[in-house]
């Protein structure tokens, strides 16, 4: 019995991230681009989209959302986004200065807004715009 507890012990386990760990409430985003890639997995989906800079360059961003069962909730369909469509992202840029960040905010070509539910411990409440 001590051993199996000995070698449970010895598992690693997958904490979930409080949105503090990974995400700066101080430094708010705000931008268009096309939707590249979309991931329903838990606990967090990933949106990838392609947004292009001033200058012209393109860079791929990583905006995580709240996990697929809770972002249906709220309005999502696997259909509202799909690879190619132009949408708004407004939400958190990471910590560690990588092109992934936490939304807040998503919206449609219609106009509809959707929320993507900031996650976890110490995420903002407000909007950053």
């Amino acid at each position: 019995m001590i051993g199996a507890g000995l070698l449970l012990g010895a598992v690693p386990v997958a904490a979930h991230h409080a949105f503090s760990a990974e995400f700066d409430a101080n430094k708010p985003v705000h931008f268009q681009g096309t939707v590249a890639k979309v991931e329903w997995i838990n606990p967090h989906t990933w949106i990838h989209i392609d947004v292009t800079r001033d200058d012209g360059e393109v860079e791929r961003w990583m905006i995580e959302g709240g996990n697929p069962h809770n972002l249906f909730r709220r309005g999502f369909t696997r259909d509202a986004i799909s690879v190619g469509m132009e949408i708004v992202v407004d939400g958190y840029a990471s910590k560690d200065g990588t092109r992934r960040a936490n939304g807040r905010d998503l919206t449609l070509p219609t106009g509809q807004t959707l929320f993507m539910g900031s996650s976890g411990t110490g995420a903002p409440y407000d909007r950053p715009r």
